[in-house]
């Protein structure tokens, strides 16, 4: 069998040549930190193993082993077939017509998926993570998202953005690296969501069939530093905008576990305008995410907003729903709980458009707030959501 996986990157390619590389580096690309390569790779894998994993089960009643699952991806990834999309613009000066764009045929080959009923979720991963660990998470994510799915439901096309985190054994010295690289990195990012948002104008205008549009969904899933991609491309994002708006592009963000600061979505503060992205945003956190204690040493910042969620819950976009994973998470995953069966489960049932207040999230609400909590476990703050 063999499991394909979108992508789009700023890394450098390793390889004699860049349209079919053996793989990608811990670097910036040769063309400089902006230059953003869009392709699609394939790694044959066993379905039985993948099986085994979808279907592993737990003393505490959950099913499903993500993190298992990445690792089994994450090695066959040494191994991927890779084929980019070449970008004519680096041999020409010349104004390249819009459908010859390697970014519009990336995005027209995705439609693909999405005209036969398959939502897409865009994932930026976080740091220390090498280019095979980001493929394996990226795979993992999609086979966990769609283990459950039934017949005539929609399924999610998982498409990986990657930046050169270095994957290294040294967490401090890497953490430092790859701030610094996830600053510069925003700019990248930016460009691939405003060529999205041209894209999807070119959908709505056109009379063309190729471009008629599929109904689906777009969504962004961000994991720890993944969210400071996201915050510093917000910047460049608003920079490029006229009316200082956010286009409106995603149905559903996921900020797993955020590497940013707590008041973050405050007044003033880089992503306050974060709603005017999306319908509905969701924030993962953990108050014993040792990353998170790493984030706070190395840089001196204060508390994290996926350690202790939001400072001022009263102060954010009610389109901003809190989870706290801390009590279901305890003593397991600290971290890469996104993979994690219960939370990945939640994820899920967001984007199946699942009322956040629906009996099957066994979640009610609490008294004279807006939050809710997991009916099984204590209820948490004003302006949170507790397993």
């Amino acid at each position: 069998m063999k499991a394909q996986l979108f992508f789009a990157t700023n890394r450098n390619h390793l390889g004699s040549n860049r349209w079919s590389p053996t793989g990608y580096g811990t670097k910036f690309s040769g063309d400089g930190h902006y230059n953003l390569r869009f392709g699609e790779l394939t790694v044959d894998v066993d379905q039985d193993i993948i099986k085994k994993y979808l279907n592993k089960k737990f003393k505490s009643g959950r099913t499903g082993d993500g993190e298992g699952l990445s690792g089994y991806f994450t090695d066959k990834a040494t191994d991927a077939k890779i084929q980019a999309y070449e970008d004519l613009t680096a041999n020409t000066n010349q104004e390249i017509k819009f459908d010859k764009n390697s970014s519009t045929r990336f995005f027209k080959n995705l439609k693909n998926y999405m005209d036969e009923s398959s939502d897409v979720m865009i994932f930026i991963h976080g740091f220390n993570v090498s280019w095979e660990e980001a493929v394996g998470s990226a795979m993992a994510m999609e086979f966990m998202i769609n283990r459950h799915l039934k017949d005539g439901e929609v399924g999610t096309k998982v498409v990986l953005y990657s930046w050169p985190s270095n994957g290294s054994m040294m967490p401090f010295a890497a953490y430092k690296s790859d701030r610094s690289d996830a600053r510069d990195s925003a700019q990248s990012i930016a460009r691939g969501i405003l060529k999205l948002r041209d894209f999807l104008y070119k959908v709505r205008i056109s009379s063309d069939e190729e471009y008629k549009p599929c109904g689906q969904s777009i969504n962004l899933l961000c994991h720890s530093m993944g969210n400071y991609v996201l915050q510093n491309a917000l910047k460049k994002i608003k920079g490029y905008s006229n009316s200082g708006q956010m286009p409106r592009i995603f149905g559903h963000i996921f900020m797993c576990a955020p590497d940013v600061n707590d008041n973050v979505f405050e007044n003033d503060q880089t992503m306050f305008q974060i709603h005017e992205l999306s319908n509905h945003i969701s924030v993962y956190y953990n108050n014993g995410d040792t990353a998170m204690y790493i984030s706070d040493i190395t840089k001196g910042n204060t508390q994290r907003l996926g350690h202790t969620g939001a400072a001022r819950p009263q102060l954010i976009h009610n389109k901003i729903h809190q989870i706290d994973c801390s009590q279901i998470v305890k003593g397991l995953v600290e971290h890469s709980y996104y993979l994690w069966a219960t939370v990945n489960d939640d994820i899920t049932m967001t984007l199946n458009n699942i009322p956040f207040d629906d009996a099957m999230r066994q979640r009610k609400r609490l008294a004279n707030n807006r939050a809710v909590s997991y009916t099984h476990l204590r209820a948490h703050e004003t302006g949170r959501i507790s397993y």
